[in-house]
C-alpha cells in the first residue's frame, strides 16, 4: 500500500525544507505533487436514496468487516453507540443491515476539489513471493527492515493541524535532511546492511511488494510468513508505469502491472534504471500468518477483507467507515455497486473521490488489481451525531 500532503507549512518550513511528509504510521508512502486546497464542500449530506443501486448492495456481506472497523473505533465518542448496536446485530440479513445503515447514518457524497464526483478506483492485493532468509541464487535481492537512522519526527508538536504526520530524514552534522532515495539505497549509501529480513528470486516482484505495502513470503522448505509495511524513506511515489508511457516503451492503455512485469522481463539491463525511476523505499517487518484466510494489516489496525476493504484519504474519509462505491470491474463495463468499509490508506489514495479495492491474496487477485482503473463515486457513511467540516476534515 501506498503518500502525500502539502508540503510546506509556516510554522514548520524551516524543519521540513527539502524532505518530505508521510501520513501515519501504517499507512504506506504519499506519491504526488503538492495537493491544492479544496475550494468546495468535499462531503454534501444526501438522501440513501442517491445512493446507485443502493437496495442491491449486498449490504451484509459487508458486516463483518464494519464489525472489525468496530473493534477499532467503539472507544471513540461518535462511533461508541453505533458500534455497540451493531455488535447486537452480528448476521444480518441484506435488508437488516440496510435498515440499521438507514437509521443510524447519514451519508455524505464526496466531490474532488474541481468539483466533480467521479474519480479514481483503483485495486490491490497480498502477493506471493517466493524466499529464502539466507541470500543463495536464486534468492539475491534483499527486503530490508528500518534502518538506524531513519529518523522520523512527529509534526504534531509544532502545528496541531500537522495531527497524525510524520516527517523522514536523517541527521546530517546539525541538519535535517532528506532520506536516502531508493538509487542511493541500491548504490548502498544507506547504512541497511544487516537489516535484511528475506531475500527473494525477483528484483521486479520485490518492488511491487513495496507498492502493495504487504505481502507473503514462501521459504524454500515450504513455510509461508507475511510481511507487512513498517516504514518508508520519505520521498515521494512515482509511478513507473507512467514513465514508461512517456518515454513511449507502453502505451496509455496497456499500462498495466503485468505489462510492466514482461517489459522488465524482456530488458534486465534497463531494469535498474526502470526502479530507480521511483525514489520511494518501503521497509517491512515480518507479521505472524496464523490464518492464511486472514487478510493483511490495513492502517486501521484491523485485516483487510477481501472485495470489502478499501484505502482512501483519511482527511476526508475517517477511517473504519462504511463507504458506498459505485464504480465498474476492472477493465469493463460491468457495474461494481457495493458497501466497503475504509480501513486502509495508500500511496497515491488523495483526494475525497479516491479508492484502492483490496481484492485479497494471490495471482487471481492480482490479475484484477493490476487491470483496475476504473472512474467511480464514492459516499461515506457516517454516524448521525458525526459532522465534517466544509473542507472535509471530520470531527465529532
Amino acid at each position: 500500500m501506498i503518500e502525500h500532503l502539502r508540503w510546506f507549512f509556516p510554522a514548520a518550513a524551516s524543519l521540513i525544507a527539502g524532505c518530505a511528509l508521510l501520513p501515519p504510521d501504517g499507512a504506506c508512502p504519499c506519491p504526488g505533487p503538492p495537493s491544492v486546497a479544496p475550494r468546495i464542500n468535499a462531503l454534501e449530506p444526501v438522501d440513501f436514496g442517491a445512493l446507485t443501486d443502493w437496495k442491491e448492495g449486498e449490504q451484509a456481506a459487508a458486516w463483518p468487516a464494519f464489525l472489525a472497523s468496530c473493534q477499532a473505533l467503539r472507544w471513540r465518542e461518535a462511533w461508541r453507540g453505533v458500534c455497540a448496536r451493531a455488535m447486537e446485530l452480528r448476521s444480518p440479513d441484506d435488508e437488516e443491515a440496510r435498515r440499521f445503515l438507514e437509521e443510524n447514518f447519514t451519508p455524505w457524497r464526496l466531490a474532488n476539489p474541481d468539483g466533480a464526483i467521479e474519480g479514481l478506483v483503483t485495486g490491490y492485493y497480498e502477493p506471493l513471493l517466493r524466499g529464502s532468509r539466507a541470500r543463495a541464487t536464486p534468492f539475491l535481492y534483499p527486503l530490508y527492515g528500518p534502518p538506524d537512522d531513519l529518523l522520523t519526527i512527529d509534526l504534531s508538536a509544532i502545528n496541531p493541524d500537522l495531527r497524525g504526520m510524520r516527517l523522514r530524514g536523517r541527521v546530517e552534522g546539525k541538519r535535517v535532511v532528506p532520506y536516502y532515495s531508493r538509487a542511493e539505497i541500491a548504490r548502498g549509501a544507506a547504512p541497511v546492511a544487516g537489516k535484511e529480513i528475506l531475500w527473494v528470486d525477483d528484483p521486479i516482484e520485490a518492488f511491487f511488494l513495496q507498492i502493495q505495502g504487504s505481502g507473503r513470503i514462501q521459504l524454500e522448505g515450504g513455510e509461508t510468513l507475511r510481511l507487512g509495511y513498517a516504514d518508508q524513506n520519505g520521498h515521494p511515489f512515482q509511478s513507473i508505469g507512467r514513465y514508461l508511457v512517456e518515454r513511449g516503451e507502453l502505451q496509455l492503455s496497456e499500462a498495466s502491472m503485468s505489462a510492466i512485469k514482461a517489459w522488465a522481463a524482456a530488458n534486465p539491463k534497463r531494469l535498474e534504471e526502470l526502479l530507480n525511476q521511483n525514489p520511494s523505499f518501503v521497509f517491512f517487518r515480518e507479521l505472524p500468518l496464523a490464518d492464511p484466510a486472514s487478510g493483511p494489516v490495513g492502517a486501521l489496525g484491523v485485516p483487510l477483507a477481501p472485495g470489502r476493504s478499501i484505502a482512501v484519504d483519511p482527511r476526508y474519509v475517517p477511517l473504519g467507515a462504511p463507504v458506498f462505491l459505485a464504480t465498474t470491474l476492472p477493465a469493463s463495463t460491468i457495474p461494481l455497486t457495493r458497501l466497503v468499509i475504509a480501513q486502509d490508506t495508500g500511496g497515491a489514495i488523495r483526494n475525497p473521490v479516491r479508492a484502492d479495492f483490496f481484492w485479497g491474496f494471490g495471482p487471481e487477485a492480482g490479475a484484477q488489481a493490476g487491470r483496475m482503473r476504473q472512474q467511480g463515486r464514492m459516499w461515506a457513511l457516517l454516524p448521525k451525531n458525526l459532522k465534517p467540516a466544509p473542507t472535509g476534515a471530520v470531527t465529532p
